[in-house]
């Protein structure tokens, strides 16, 4: 949606496909970091998103061992929104529908389930429907279509799996008292969660180690009830409010990326070429910085050209950095911390020195915010407006 529209307000003529009828697809990220949020200040667009309900998470707290530590903060950002925004996707995407409306050149079709890839001659010139209608494309197809995207689906591009040691129930819980504009993660041997200040309610993810989701939904809603009160005992008795596995969805984590993002006529973006990790709630602004890449790489020459086949490599070349680094960091969490915790034995008799460093010195906190506030080295509009 973000790459159609800066390339329609460049003046490029683009057509967005969106299989469902409508966005509203629960426990999908939800978080537009401040990184995002510049993105939407350059657009002149950050006012009007605000309007639009959500709630702000401003630090990260963790209770690990016992002890209560805060090891992020986000209010030092020298940035038009320095904090993470909490709003549903379906409402982040209508508003960017709604936004990307006037401009005349983009138009978007619902109920447009891509169900396959034109190849002529080596080169990707449009898509089958999975109704059987054929779309062609003058120049370009970008592929924005998640982590099952038909390019890894059908191999089209070689891909590298780095693995992730859990998997994630996400569900609800009522909030009792007040979150604070916090994320608040609890850690105990074996098992760990994090919480999610939504204003009135809790978004909780239950972590778990990769493969035991149907052990879990096996032994039924009182053990899972159980696991969450020994872990979050301030919570209180949640006989009421969880009483039947329907009520967690799964989230089987990935972390992966495209070897290469583009083939003739044919560019990947966003989870599409790299599989995040939840860890950061990273991954939308991560795809967002790869739409503004895209469409500062390629609007003036799609306007000029009919093939940008030969500039299709910068995207990924620009966006190879940041997308490493964060995988990196990501990989390193996974291992050291998640791993950990998960071992057969492990006991965690107090947190680990680096969260111990963080919580004493308040200065040092801001390092973890500013990464995952603001990424590394972020973009900048500027294709141009036609």
């Amino acid at each position: 949606m973000m790459v159609g529209l800066l390339l329609a307000r460049a003046g490029v003529s683009t057509l967005v496909l969106e299989k469902h009828g409508d966005f509203l697809r629960d426990f999908r990220g939800d978080t537009v970091h401040p990184s995002t949020m510049e993105i939407l200040d350059q657009l002149g667009m950050l006012d009007r998103f605000l309007e639009r309900p959500h709630s702000r998470l401003t630090r990260a707290n963790l209770t690990i061992a016992g002890q209560n530590l805060t090891f992020g903060e986000l209010g030092h950002l020298n940035t038009p929104a320095p904090f993470i925004a909490m709003m549903p996707q379906w409402d982040f995407l209508d508003f960017l529908k709604t936004e990307a409306a006037e401009f005349p050149e983009f138009s978007i079709e619902m109920v447009s389930e891509v169900a396959g890839l034109i190849d002529h001659g080596g080169r990707i010139t449009g898509v089958k429907l999975a109704n059987g209608r054929e779309i062609l494309a003058r120049k370009l197809i970008i592929m924005a279509d998640g982590r099952k995207s038909l390019v890894r689906g059908q191999c089209l591009l070689p891909l590298t799996v780095l693995g992730a040691p859990m998997d994630v129930f996400w569900f609800r819980l009522p909030k009792r008292g007040q979150g604070g504009e916090a994320l608040r993660g609890v850690v105990a041997a074996g098992s760990m969660m994090v919480m999610i200040d939504r204003n009135d309610y809790w978004q909780c993810a239950y972590i778990f180690p990769k493969g035991m989701a149907d052990a879990l939904r096996t032994e039924g809603i009182e053990a899972m009830r159980a696991r969450i009160e020994r872990l979050a005992p301030d919570l209180g008795s949640l006989d009421t409010l969880l009483t039947d596995m329907s009520q967690f969805f799964l989230l089987s984590v990935a972390l992966d990326r495209l070897d290469r993002w583009d083939r003739p006529g044919l560019l990947a973006i966003g989870d599409a070429a790299h599989a995040m990790s939840p860890i950061g709630g990273i991954g939308i602004n991560l795809a967002i910085q790869d739409a503004v890449a895209a469409a500062n790489i390629l609007a003036a020459p799609l306007r000029r050209s009919s093939n940008v086949d030969d500039l299709l490599f910068r995207v990924e070349r620009r966006r190879r950095l940041p997308t490493r680094v964060i995988q990196a960091g990501q990989k390193l969490a996974q291992d050291r911390i998640i791993g950990a915790i998960f071992k057969p034995g492990a006991q965690i008799d107090r947190p680990p020195w680096v969260l111990r460093l963080l919580n004493r010195f308040p200065l040092l906190r801001r390092i973890p915010g500013r990464i995952v506030g603001l990424g590394v080295r972020r973009e900048r509009v500027e294709s141009p407006r036609a």
